[in-house]
């Protein structure tokens, strides 16, 4: 997504050929190759943007109706590109994102917070499907940039990724009588009268964290210390559920999808993994979720489908959920459960045959593998600390 021509030209550039992506829009990614000035041998990474990206910044996940672009998808490749030291995939995914997802209303004068959903509408055309933003990709964005403008010492990045703070803040977040500062999924669905729906997978410590320290006149330290007791309350037996509520004072069931963690909640134990050791609320994060390791000792494997409050299990989980639980096992020093997860992570690499690659385990073994095999890491603001040391030309 990111161009290599000039410090204030590069973004311009983006948005020009992100601006005539309908090209192709419904095209296989395939043909898309690294970024000229990508460094490094991170080849799951490379894989993943050839069979992903399309050349114009656009990541797809095939494995939906809609061929759906989401804003997570776009958060999470622009997280990988800085890992990988790609800037000029980051240029292009940011300049796809503005766009389409944002109506190049995307600058720090004019920061608004991108559609979660674009794909293909029922007539045959593409475009935004749900205009409604998502918090997590939100957050997730504006860190990319803060972190990008830091470590490739442009200040674009970092304005844009202050505005983005300043808006999810103002838009995303609301202050809960008897709790405080909370991030809603999103600005609009998620309150009704004195009930309002959370997600614990939104509020990944690192990304607070690191928000904390680069705006630190926001919500995000209380946010963080809010969403650690929101975790440890909503997982009774172990076990991240995928939506909770706040409601009179108190966490509770979620009224519409029940107290089921799955595809969602096997983020809570990823985000859990990548904290700083010696975070404060690292270790007792982690300790909060303790029913998933020793259902994996148990059985072998994670479970599918957990309810959170009875801890009773269902299903085995796909390769993606091994991805996630890699960092997890690292961090509580679990090498039987670390091994697992390398052995499925292999696997997952190497490809099924006969099988095309699914995005969510992509995405979550690019998390896992970056992590355990050492090319990033959080310190305790929060700050990315990646493997390489220089940026590429």
């Amino acid at each position: 997504m990111r161009f290599r021509i000039g410090r204030n030209t590069s973004i311009a550039l983006a948005l020009g050929v992100a601006a005539s992506a309908g090209f192709a829009a419904g095209a296989p990614a395939a043909q898309a190759s690294t970024a000229p000035g990508a460094c490094g041998d991170w080849s799951a990474y490379r894989s993943f943007i050839e069979r992903f990206m399309q050349p114009d910044g656009r990541v797809i996940d095939y494995s939906t109706p809609a061929q759906q672009t989401t804003s997570e998808g776009q958060s999470y490749a622009l997280f990988f590109a800085l890992v990988a030291n790609d800037r000029a995939t980051f240029d292009k995914l940011l300049g796809w994102t503005r766009a389409n997802l944002a109506g190049n209303q995307f600058d720090p004068r004019n920061a608004r917070l991108p559609a979660w959903q674009w794909g293909r509408k029922p007539d045959g055309s593409y475009g935004v499907l749900d205009p409604n933003s998502a918090s997590d990709s939100d957050l997730w964005i504006a860190y990319d940039l803060l972190q990008a403008g830091r470590l490739w010492r442009d200040p674009d990045y970092t304005q844009l990724g202050e505005a983005l703070a300043v808006r999810i803040a103002h838009d995303e977040v609301a202050n809960l009588p008897g709790l405080g500062p909370m991030l809603l999924p999103g600005p609009q669905g998620f309150r009704d009268g004195n009930l309002t729906r959370l997600n614990p997978s939104y509020l990944p410590l690192p990304v607070l964290r690191g928000l904390a320290h680069d705006v630190p006149d926001g919500p995000w330290s209380q946010i963080a210390g809010n969403a650690h007791q929101f975790v440890r309350i909503v997982s009774p037996q172990g076990f991240a559920p995928d939506w909770a509520a706040w409601q009179n004072g108190r966490f509770v069931v979620d009224p519409k999808n029940g107290d089921v963690g799955s595809y969602d909640a096997i983020r809570v134990y990823l985000w859990a993994g990548l904290a700083a050791s010696d975070d404060p609320l690292a270790k007792p994060w982690l300790a909060a979720l303790g029913g998933m390791r020793a259902k994996v000792a148990q059985n072998g494997f994670p479970p599918e489908k957990v309810s959170s409050t009875t801890g009773a299990s269902s299903g085995e989980g796909p390769l993606s959920y091994w991805g996630a639980l890699a960092p997890y096992f690292k961090a509580l020093g679990d090498e039987h459960g670390l091994g697992l997860a390398r052995a499925r992570l292999a696997a997952l690499d190497a490809g099924v045959p006969g099988r095309e690659p699914v995005y969510y385990d992509r995405v979550l073994g690019l998390f896992g593998t970056g992590f355990i095999d050492g090319r990033y890491r959080f310190d305790e603001a929060g700050r990315l600390v990646p493997a390489w040391r220089n940026a590429c030309d």
